[in-house]
């Protein structure tokens, strides 16, 4: 076994180094990276570069060839990715202090834009992180505290993202979305006092709506007791006999029909009051 080594030394030195060399010009690309292949520090091509709606397996992940110690493979993140803002204060339209939590979702679209203006993506998370913490301050900055709790909270955020959007075109990213995670008044004073103008700003509605409804209840009541008034007149008034025994039958349900009442009535039988007993 020795002898044989010693005889093939040569070419098995020479097949390893092939092996190596041609290990060197293979790289594997992920689904998840796009890769720039940059030659002698200019970028000359781009594997698995993004494509919307591209279908999984057809993007040119897999095996890719380069030449060894002239290129070199830079890897970006094909993913979305997210990038926090830092806890700060927001002045609103209506002069209220806010403590807001933002955060932006991106991917890059041109890596080689990106590579030539940021280098990493975690530069370009940099770069768009003072960026979203102004635009925010700008669009929040127009509008009341009161809104943010509205659906208007939902085109404020769209606007943040077209803002910041523009920004990231010039590092080759796309920015997705933009969110609110948290709106907060700071703690103390300021977020006793909003509650307690909250608190009267219910109550006062509270006392319209009732007042409203007491006038509505009044104003219905007295349509239906004119309208009964009037079907009353119109009924009595074709029959005026019936009408004068009917008023005579409530007067004696009246002063007859008292429960627990010691009173004692006497009157004449000729007395006119009660002539509708006799008939008349």
């Amino acid at each position: 076994m020795e002898r044989l080594f010693t005889e093939y030394r040569r070419p098995l030195a020479a097949l390893a180094v092939l092996l190596v060399a041609l290990a060197s010009c293979l790289i594997v690309v992920p689904e998840t990276q796009q890769v720039v292949i940059v030659r002698l520090g200019d970028p000359n091509r781009v594997v698995n570069r993004f494509r919307p709606n591209a279908d999984f397996g057809q993007t040119g992940a897999g095996l890719v060839f380069r030449i060894p110690f002239l290129e070199q493979a830079v890897r970006i993140d094909k993913r979305v990715l997210d990038v926090d803002m830092e806890r700060q204060q927001v002045t609103s339209l209506d002069q209220r202090r806010l403590e807001v939590d933002a955060y932006a979702r991106f991917r890059v679209i041109d890596p080689i834009k990106m590579y030539a203006t940021a280098g990493t993506v975690d530069r370009v998370a940099e770069q768009l992180q003072p960026i979203l913490n102004s635009v925010l301050r700008q669009e929040l900055g127009k509008r009341t505290f009161a809104s943010l709790l509205t659906p208007e909270r939902g085109q404020a955020m769209a606007r943040i993202r077209e803002g910041l959007d523009r920004e990231a075109r010039e590092y080759g990213a796309q920015v997705i979305d933009v969110r609110i995670k948290r709106a907060d008044l700071p703690d103390g004073t300021p977020l006793e006092s909003a509650f307690t103008r909250m608190a009267s700003a219910r109550a006062q509605e509270a006392a319209t709506i009732r007042a409203q409804g007491e006038k509505n209840a009044q104003i219905i009541r007295a349509q239906a007791e004119a309208e009964a008034a009037r079907t009353y007149a119109a009924s009595f008034g074709k029959d005026p006999e019936f009408y004068d025994f009917y008023r005579a039958m409530q007067s004696y349900d009246a002063t007859f029909s008292q429960k627990g009442s010691n009173t004692s009535i006497i009157l004449s039988p000729d007395n006119r009051y009660l002539k509708q007993f006799r008939g008349q």
